[in-house]
């Protein structure tokens, strides 16, 4: 797409739970990129100002946050990862549930990012998710507990992209897909 000054972002979405952050992290060192994930660029401040605005600050599902919080906060990180773009590649970790149904997100992330974009979408069955949400024991996973079953059914219907994208199963241990993303074992699909 670009010369060889070109950088490079990749995007790794999907579910709550499927293991993005820490896909991500592994990726980014794999990478020398710089690791850009949702939650550490935005949490305290969607906290702060859910709190502030009479909201639980833990919540992430309400049609109040996805209409109030949702665009600002991608926005935030694709500001962030704009500005490292200038100096490494970025690594960005987040869901992009709605934007995985858009076929022309990448083209769109590549204007907006100036940068060739690789999408990573990873996958999780449900009842691994869980337990790694249980494990990982995250105020703002509450609220999907208490509607696991809304939770759950929405996201198996969550299709793969239809675009170009790697598609990452991450319903193996840790140490597999660590060792996979290590030696550079990916699917890729169209």
């Amino acid at each position: 797409m670009r010369d060889e000054e070109s950088r490079n972002a990749t995007i790794v979405c999907g579910s709550p739970g499927a293991g993005k952050s820490t896909y991500g992290k592994i990726l980014a060192k794999k990478l020398q990129a710089a690791f850009i994930d949702i939650d550490t660029a935005t949490e305290r401040l969607v906290r702060l100002s859910l709190s502030l605005s009479g909201h639980d600050p833990d919540d992430r599902d309400s049609t109040f946050f996805k209409n109030n919080f949702r665009q600002p906060v991608y926005d935030q990180l694709f500001d962030i990862a704009r500005e490292n773009l200038t100096q490494i590649d970025v690594v960005i970790a987040g869901p992009f549930t709605k934007e995985l149904r858009d076929t022309k997100w990448p083209e769109k992330l590549e204007s907006l990012l100036k940068a060739s974009v690789e999408i990573h979408y990873i996958y999780c069955n449900p009842d691994v998710r869980k337990k790694r949400m249980l494990q990982r024991a995250n105020p703002r996973d509450t609220g999907k507990f208490a509607n696991w079953h809304t939770l759950n059914t929405y996201y198996d219907d969550e299709k793969p992209p239809l675009f170009k994208h790697i598609l990452v199963d991450n319903s193996k241990e840790l140490e597999k897909i660590t060792e996979e993303v290590r030696t550079g074992i990916r699917k890729k699909l169209t």
